[in-house]
């Protein structure tokens, strides 16, 4: 059975020392070129961790933050400048977590063990954040004798990061078997939303579908094409379901692959495909202004609504009015509840409402409630792309089994 991080455990564990997983892997493209860098520390990833340390940090736990950044290899990480010139390193994250928690955040660069417990062990301050974990060969490959080590650091584990949690990695999965381990507020948050969403949602349900990808949403697809009452679709998927319609879609991106199954998925009336898109050079960039209507009046009558993937090419603000216009009908429609996912569809908010980017995300984690997660309960901002989506598709993601199987609950 998965355990939570809770005030009673917390106590428990008070004056020990806490191994919490987060995700601070936020590149500069999640912010689509936006200059406002204060927006890191509103970004949901950052946001998302911070009632699981302040909980910690009540019950005089020593918090050491465990994450990785992009995809180094072993020849940029010979150097430590380099590593940080090459948008790798958490240091700038140390400063934004300082800014958040209001206590000072050690940055640990050097990630030799001997020297990481000394300096836990002589330092007078409660929180550390390790340098990159993927700079560690074994962090990738689910290493046992990395999470070991990783384990000798702490006396308890806590996964906070549900984004990564579909990856079978040291620090997620492996570390687990060595130390009791818990699930942190958010990572608890996250799966409340998105098994609402699966078991139990309010109608009408409608599904919004975009982005380039087609074949990693067709399990969603499948899945929901029972469960939900309506399911929108925009950029990627709706060029594949152009194109196995027979329509011309020029040099539109298609997975010529995923045609066989969208065949079958095209008898369901639930499917809307935009009926009008903005095409240029002969390529679909975005829908169009009747199918940006359609939609909008459909999400405002929606009860339980789920969105994932932008519906253009964002990006080029000729082609954002399609994503603009969900972003702006889901945020009018305050009756239903609403669970929004993906880094692209995230990062389209940054770029397309930047005032209303920073109130969402700080509604979404600041409000409390009766069991002291911070949450908003009309509208929830996943941290999850890939975990959201393998987690409503049905799969297991092998952070939260580890989780469930850990050695001890404490």
């Amino acid at each position: 059975m998965l355990k939570f991080l809770n005030p009673a455990v917390a106590k428990k564990y008070s004056g020990k020392t806490a191994l919490v997983r987060i995700d601070l892997n936020i590149e500069d493209a999640d912010l689509c070129g936006s200059s406002d860098r204060s927006m890191l520390v509103t970004h949901p990833k950052v946001e998302a961790v911070i009632p699981t340390i302040q909980l910690l940090l009540k019950h005089k736990i020593k918090v050491v933050l465990l994450s990785h950044r992009g995809r180094p290899t072993i020849p940029k990480v010979v150097s430590c400048k380099l590593s940080v010139n090459g948008g790798f390193s958490l240091l700038p994250f140390a400063d934004i977590l300082s800014q958040k928690l209001g206590v000072p955040v050690s940055f640990i660069q050097n990630l030799n063990f001997p020297i990481i417990k000394r300096q836990l062990q002589w330092s007078s301050r409660k929180v550390f954040l390790l340098e990159n974990l993927r700079f560690l060969p074994g962090e990738e490959q689910n290493d046992s004798r990395l999470a070991r080590q990783l384990a000798g650091l702490g006396d308890f584990y806590v996964n906070d990061a549900f984004s990564v949690s579909h990856r079978a990695h040291a620090s997620v999965a492996a570390i687990t078997k060595f130390l009791p381990s818990f699930g942190g507020l958010c990572l608890e948050r996250e799966l409340e939303s998105l098994n609402y969403i699966m078991k139990k949602p309010s109608r009408p349900f409608t599904v919004i579908l975009g982005g380039a990808k087609v074949g990693d949403k067709l399990p969603i697809l499948e899945r929901f094409i029972k469960k939900a009452d309506n399911i929108l679709l925009g950029s990627g998927p709706a060029c594949t379901f152009f194109a196995a319609q027979g329509l011309p879609v020029g040099h539109s991106i298609v997975d010529r692959n995923s045609i066989p199954i969208v065949k079958k998925l095209l008898k369901s009336k639930k499917i809307r495909i935009p009926g009008d898109v903005d095409m240029v050079e002969h390529k679909i960039l975005d829908i169009g202004p009747g199918a940006i209507k359609e939609y909008a009046e459909v999400i405002r009558k929606s009860r339980t609504i789920l969105w994932n993937g932008p519906m253009g090419i964002f990006e080029d603000l000729r082609f954002a009015a399609g994503t603009k216009a969900m972003w702006e009908a889901i945020l009018a429609n305050t009756r239903a509840r609403v669970v929004i996912g993906g880094g692209e569809t995230l990062a389209s908010l940054t770029t397309l409402m930047p005032a209303d980017y920073k109130r969402i995300t700080t509604d979404t984690y600041q409000r409390k409630s009766a069991s002291n997660i911070s949450v908003n309960p009309r509208l929830f901002l996943s941290t999850g792309g890939g975990a959201m989506l393998e987690y409503l598709s049905g799969k297991k993601l092998p952070g939260i089994e580890a989780l469930v199987l850990s050695k001890s609950k404490g």
